[in-house]
Formats: C-alpha cells, sequence, structure tokens
C-alpha cells in the first residue's frame, strides 16, 4: 500500500494552522501562526479579528506545510480540514479554502469534528496506541470524558454542566489581572504558590457521576477575590493560583481514575488546550501510576490548537473511506 499523506486545516478560533501527517503518525510539517498578542490587548478573541487574520495567513500556511517537504499537491492524499466546534467565521474561512483546494486538486474532502481531532493528537506521541481507551478533552470551551471504543467510535460519559475547566481557568485569570491568554499565565504563577492555602469546594457530585461543573468554584474564587478586595486584605495571587488550579485538577483527575476504573478500562489519554496544564499532567501522571493505569499525553504542542491533529483524525476517516462533499459547512456548536 502506497504512503498516505493527508493535509490538515485547523481554523476553529485564534490560530491559523496547516500540517502534513505521513499515514496518520508521521508528522512532516506543523505550521501555526498564533493570533495571541494580536488578541491580548482585548482580553480574549475577537471573532471577527480571528477570521480576518486566518483569511490573510491561511494560503501561507497551507503552502508552507506542503511546499516545505519538497511535496506537491499531487502527492496530496485528501485535504482534511476542522468544520466545527468553534467560531463559526473563523470554521469558514478554513471550510472554503478547503473545499476550493480539495475541488481544484481533485482529492477527496475530510471534514473532522475538532474535539475528535484533540482525541487522535495522542497517536503522534504514541503510535501503539489503540482503542479502547479513557479520554479526557479539556479545553476553554470543553470538558468531556469519553470512552473510544474504535478509532470512529465514541461514547461521552461525562461532561460539563456550565463553566469548562479552561473558561474557568480564563475568566479567574482575567480576575487577577493576568490578562490573556489566562490558563497559561495562572498556571506559571501558580508554580511557586502553595495548593493548601486557600480551600477551595470541589463539585464532585454523587458516585459513578462523571459529569462536571466548575461554576461554584469560579464563583467561590471570585468572592474570595471581592471579599479581600472590600476588606482591603492582602493575599498571594500565587497562593490563589496554586489552590484554585489544584481544586480543578482534583476534580478532573479524580472523575477520569473513577471512569476508567468503572468501565474497567486500564489505558487512559489526555487531550485539549488545558491538558498543557503542568499540574493535571502531573497528577493526572501520578494518579494513573498508583492505579496502574497507562497513560498516555500529547507533547504540549499538539495539546493547543493545531493541524496536526485534524490530519491525524483525516487520516482514520480516509481508511474508513468516510469523506465529505461540497456542501461541507462550518457548525459552531456540535456533538
Amino acid at each position: 500500500m502506497s504512503d498516505i499523506y493527508i493535509l490538515g486545516i485547523e481554523t476553529s478560533c485564534d490560530e491559523t494552522a496547516a500540517a502534513v501527517v505521513k499515514n496518520g503518525r508521521v508528522v512532516l510539517s506543523n505550521i501555526i501562526y498564533s493570533q495571541e498578542k494580536i488578541h491580548a490587548k482585548y482580553g480574549g478573541v475577537v471573532p471577527e479579528i480571528a477570521s480576518r487574520n486566518h483569511m490573510d495567513k491561511l494560503g501561507v500556511c497551507v503552502d508552507e506545510a506542503v511546499f516545505s517537504q519538497n511535496l506537491t499537491f499531487n502527492d496530496i492524499s485528501a485535504v482534511a480540514v476542522t468544520y466545527g466546534p468553534g467560531l463559526v467565521g473563523a470554521l469558514l474561512t478554513g471550510v472554503s479554502y478547503a473545499k476550493a483546494l480539495s475541488y481544484a486538486i481533485k482529492k477527496p474532502l475530510i471534514g473532522v469534528n475538532h474535539i475528535e481531532g484533540h482525541i487522535c493528537a495522542n497517536y503522534i506521541n504514541h503510535p501503539k496506541l489503540k482503542p479502547p481507551f479513557i479520554c479526557l478533552v479539556a479545553s476553554g470551551g470543553h470538558t468531556s470524558l469519553f470512552i473510544v471504543k474504535a478509532h470512529d467510535v465514541y461514547e461521552v460519559v461525562g461532561q460539563t454542566l456550565d463553566d469548562a475547566a479552561g473558561e474557568a481557568f480564563d475568566k479567574t485569570a482575567r480576575a487577577l489581572g493576568l490578562g490573556y491568554p489566562g490558563g497559561p499565565l495562572l498556571d506559571k504563577i501558580a508554580e511557586t504558590g502553595s495548593d493548601t492555602a486557600i480551600n477551595f469546594p470541589r463539585a464532585i457530585n454523587e458516585k459513578d457521576n462523571f459529569d462536571f461543573s466548575f461554576s461554584g468554584l469560579k464563583s467561590a474564587a471570585l468572592n474570595y477575590l471581592n471579599k479581600c478586595k472590600m476588606l482591603e486584605t492582602e493575599f498571594s495571587s500565587r497562593d490563589f493560583a496554586a489552590s484554585f488550579q489544584r481544586a480543578v485538577v482534583d476534580v478532573l483527575v479524580g472523575k477520569t481514575i473513577a471512569a476508567a476504573q468503572k468501565y474497567k478500562i486500564k489505558t487512559v489519554a489526555l487531550a485539549g488546550g488545558v491538558s498543557a496544564n503542568s499540574c493535571l499532567r502531573k497528577q493526572l501522571k501520578a494518579a494513573c501510576k498508583e492505579n496502574k493505569l497507562t497513560l498516555n499525553m500529547p507533547d504540549n504542542i499538539y495539546c493547543t490548537d493545531n493541524a496536526v491533529m485534524i490530519a491525524t483524525r483525516g487520516y482514520f476517516d480516509f481508511c474508513l473511506e468516510k469523506f465529505s462533499d461540497l456542501s461541507l459547512n462550518a457548525v459552531s456548536r456540535i456533538s
């Protein structure tokens, strides 16, 4: 069988990304144009600005991803693109480009679910990983637990009831005055703080309930800050960050381990932007070791939005002959 080269395109939020992956495992190129500095002055992503920058940079990123490897578009087996979930305007730029390119080079088009892409990032760093496994997906918009039963079969066993973990990190970081992106900045200052300094609540729910809720924790954190401000009480922002972060991580790790035990699955994976959090990686690694579970985590570069994960997901769909037609559209919210 000849080699399969999948061109991946990702524009779901504020990263313009293109990548070429060979046979679903070998990363040949990984081009990411970050708009982080552009949106930082606004304190968050401005959808219209994100879409305009995607339009400006996507063609350049795609060309570099392909031509830097001495490939041509004739070598590409299929074009895989994120069609949702995400910011609809940003998604449309990627979907429109991918459809036009697919039509022009006469190669199959593959629409990829962004969340499935995050899960598939694990296959890059762990080529021997195969279903079934439990995967925790934690990001700014999603916190979910999946049983990955096959490369294209997923069962949701837990999901967020309100705020996602990444959203809780970002909003709390903003309240601390840390700026954008809040999660990584909060993680950074938490490194030198005490995670037992403040006893924040943990929303565990009843046994065998693997849904997540971080709105109560976020409210408790904001109330703590407001109380300190009203009473003019000094506090350590580093201790605050470490204690808040640990409260989020304890819930994420606890439910992931409990789900693996209930469903008798010995392999655990981590995915999504929050999977780059140092405390989460450390605590989940320790918990898996204690419970004799095998843990798979993508490198940090594949935790945040990238096109490698989209190309990897596209490879499995290519092998299954699951193609999209030119009616593919951007969808901001999908299951």
